[in-house]
């Protein structure tokens, strides 16, 4: 089974005053967060969609699914953690729970990333049928600085080596779920990402090519943009 879990647990405190989190703003004619539904719910390949998102937010959330996708949608609202691991963590237990502990695919998803297309949820399936894991990517643009002190450069890595990260990052639920429990506390409070589980123990993460327009809606300057890529002004 392949599973697409959309991350709609944060608050957006990057947005500024709105007081609602970033994926139920606004974009164009509906939510932030039904275009990238509406984008794995379509998939002929995405056996399952489920929408993690906080405690408070679960009957908000489902409401607006079933406001803006046709009855009998099937995409399942749930309750995500804390923190990004502990929404994984939620994840991985429901999917057991609901789905059995065979070979499932998880194809785990921004929420605020309503630009994703299917050609790179298809090459993710495939990525992971293949290798096991996968991360979407673009190449560096910018010449990347890394401080240790964030005060002077400690170092210029090669920009052609060099790529920025994006979602899905998609991977076999058995393996990520024995993965992390093989983690140590000090490891888990590095984790900034699904794919560093399996960097850290030296499992294969593929590449898949991403878009430039697979944006992450963070600020309000990108909430311009998104209406600007629809083509469409943006609402006062």
């Amino acid at each position: 089974m392949n599973i697409a879990a959309i991350f709609a647990a944060g608050i957006g405190s990057r947005m500024g005053s709105s007081s609602m989190p970033k994926q139920y703003l606004q974009l164009g004619s509906k939510p932030i967060l039904v275009h990238t539904a509406e984008k794995f719910w379509a998939h002929p390949q995405v056996d399952c969609v489920v929408v993690l998102t906080p405690r408070a937010w679960l009957d908000f959330t489902q409401d607006t699914l079933n406001q803006h996708l046709p009855p009998g949608h099937g995409i399942t609202v749930i309750e995500g953690g804390d923190t990004r691991n502990g929404t994984l963590r939620n994840l991985l237990a429901w999917v057991e729970n609901t789905h059995g502990a065979g070979e499932h695919i998880l194809l785990t998803h921004d929420a605020v990333r309503p630009f994703v297309t299917h050609r790179i949820i298809s090459e993710n399936i495939a990525a992971v049928q293949q290798h096991g894991a996968c991360d979407t990517v673009i190449p560096a643009t910018d010449t990347i600085v890394r401080s240790d002190d964030n005060t002077f450069i400690t170092e210029i890595p090669p920009r052609e080596k060099l790529y920025q990260g994006q979602t899905p990052q998609s991977f076999w639920c058995a393996k990520m779920r024995e993965l992390m429990d093989s983690l140590s506390p000090e490891e888990e409070l590095t984790l900034t990402d699904a794919c560093k589980i399996f960097a850290l123990r030296g499992e294969p993460v593929a590449l898949v090519q991403g878009e430039v327009h697979n944006i992450k809606i963070t600020y309000p300057y990108d909430l311009k943009v998104a209406h600007a890529l629809l083509g469409i002004e943006e609402t006062p």
